[in-house]
């Protein structure tokens, strides 16, 4: 039997709003995320056929509308105003696990995800006013992932462009970091000057760049969620 076969509201919000995969496609669009491809990135476990059928079914279900983008060529989703009112449902999710669900395994661990989030946390008003590439390394990759622990960033104030391939151009900035170490600066569970200091991350590149990497390296939104006291 599909559903819970309750009439019970919880129920019958659970039923669209709870499968798999959901939350967290709901979390794409409260971040931001518009197209296909980019909300696939920000789920890059989920297959991309599944990841059609959860938008045909948000579309049905009245969470989200599909519009044709401004060229006419493709195809962006948007939050309906019934989408848009479980946004703090979300965002109340992730506080909660920032607060009371600290623990993951280094098999969570998700180099793809990871670079996807930080580009978009990126403060940009202090990034360099001209265009300039990034790569990062990261070592301690869980096996599944191996294919995609380098990355490299084309960065300007205006748009930040992720590739898995080397664009070619010359490599001004490069970070090599232990994965977890990232990741847990990232969470706001490190900071990112000690990390530096023992070695698990390191910058190097043009000076520049290098001293002023750590002023517009954004964190998780729910960085500053306090931890429960002792």
């Amino acid at each position: 039997m599909q559903g819970y076969g309750q009439f019970c509201p919880v129920a019958k919000a659970a039923e669209i709003l709870t499968e798999r995969w959901t939350p967290l496609l709901l979390r794409e669009f409260v971040l931001g995320s518009h197209r296909f491809n980019d909300l696939h990135r920000g789920l890059p476990l989920m297959s991309r056929s599944l990841l059609a059928q959860r938008l045909k079914r948000l579309e049905a279900a009245g969470i989200i509308e599909r519009r044709t983008d401004t060229d006419g060529q493709g195809a962006e989703y948007f939050l309906t105003p019934a989408g848009e009112e479980f946004g703090p449902v979300i965002e109340a999710m992730g506080h909660w696990g920032q607060r009371w669900s600290r623990r993951f395994d280094t098999t969570d661990l998700d180099p793809s995800l990871l670079v996807w989030d930080m580009q978009r946390s990126f403060k940009r008003e202090r990034l360099p006013s001209r265009k300039f590439v990034m790569e990062m390394q990261f070592r301690g990759v869980p096996r599944r992932h191996r294919d995609r622990s380098r990355w490299w960033l084309i960065i300007d104030p205006q748009l930040v462009d992720v590739c898995i391939k080397d664009p070619g151009f010359e490599i001004e900035l490069f970070v090599q970091a232990d994965l977890e170490a990232m990741t847990k600066v990232w969470l706001g569970d490190l900071r990112l000057k000690d990390t530096m200091r023992a070695g698990d991350i390191v910058v190097e590149g043009q000076p520049q760049l290098t001293r002023e990497f750590p002023a517009w390296l954004g964190l998780s939104s729910m960085a500053d969620v306090p931890r429960p006291t002792a």
